[in-house]
């Protein structure tokens, strides 16, 4: 077995419910718990971070798969809502939609676009590492 790749992250409170998260080489990011449940607005949350890391890793993945296929794009950009919802134990995300926004450069390439957004979402790795269900509903057009 390939040795694995880890990632160090640190977590320090600092007041109420927020918190600092740390990682070398990186900036240092703010938490709270979201407002529903007693922490502060404006505050990057761990349900943002969740549904922010299944969208940037789709992100990533197409842009990875688009240059192995060749697909010219002028655009990207993708919108994802994560649903949470009380589960028989606690709270958990059911699903994440994601709602990738892509502009291709010629009529030719809608179905190979489109093939390679589905190949990206069941790519993804953040995506295959948790049990939400992902939903892709892909918006397409051509910029001439």
């Amino acid at each position: 077995m390939k040795t694995p790749y880890l990632y160090e992250i640190e977590v320090e409170w600092t007041k109420d419910r927020e918190g600092l998260l740390r990682s070398e080489n990186l900036q240092t990011l703010g938490v709270s718990s979201p407002p529903e449940f007693h922490g502060r607005a404006g505050i990057w949350t761990p349900e943002h971070l969740f549904v922010a890391s299944v969208n940037a890793c789709f992100m990533l993945t197409f842009q990875a798969i688009a240059a192995i296929e060749k697909l010219q794009y002028s655009k990207f950009k993708s919108f994802a809502t994560g649903k949470l919802e009380r589960g028989e134990r606690s709270f958990l995300f059911t699903e994440i939609t994601l709602k990738p926004q892509l502009a291709i450069t010629t009529h030719e390439d809608i179905e190979k676009a489109r093939g390679i957004l589905e190949k990206a979402e069941r790519k993804c790795l953040v995506s295959n590492s948790i049990k939400t269900s992902i939903i892709l509903e892909a918006e397409i057009s051509v910029e001439l």
